[in-house]
């Protein structure tokens, strides 16, 4: 086994955006937020009030306890990460 680097054709990147909440995160954007959350590769996770869960569980989602007018970031590490955080932002920005 070598000990020398191996150059991948995967590029890993991460994204961030925060998002404040036009209602409260209930089961329904949850369940978008987790379906959408599942289609990507990048590692992504929702961030509120100190707090840090795994989107592609919706119990996970509504246990952040975001109601309307609070901030939600969204993070992504990967080779997905742009469209990853682009879509969750966009759930959570559009939710009723």
């Amino acid at each position: 086994m070598s000990s020398s680097s191996d150059s991948s054709t995967t590029t890993t990147a991460g994204h961030e955006v925060a998002v404040v909440l036009p209602a409260n995160l209930h089961a329904r954007p949850a369940a978008q937020l987790a379906r959408a959350a599942a289609e990507f590769t990048s590692a992504i996770q929702l961030e509120h009030a100190g707090r840090t869960v795994n989107p592609t569980g919706v119990l996970s989602v509504m246990g952040l306890g975001a109601t309307a007018g609070s901030t939600v970031t969204v993070r992504a590490e990967g080779p997905d990460a742009e469209q990853a955080v682009a879509a969750l932002a966009d759930i959570l920005a559009t939710a009723e």
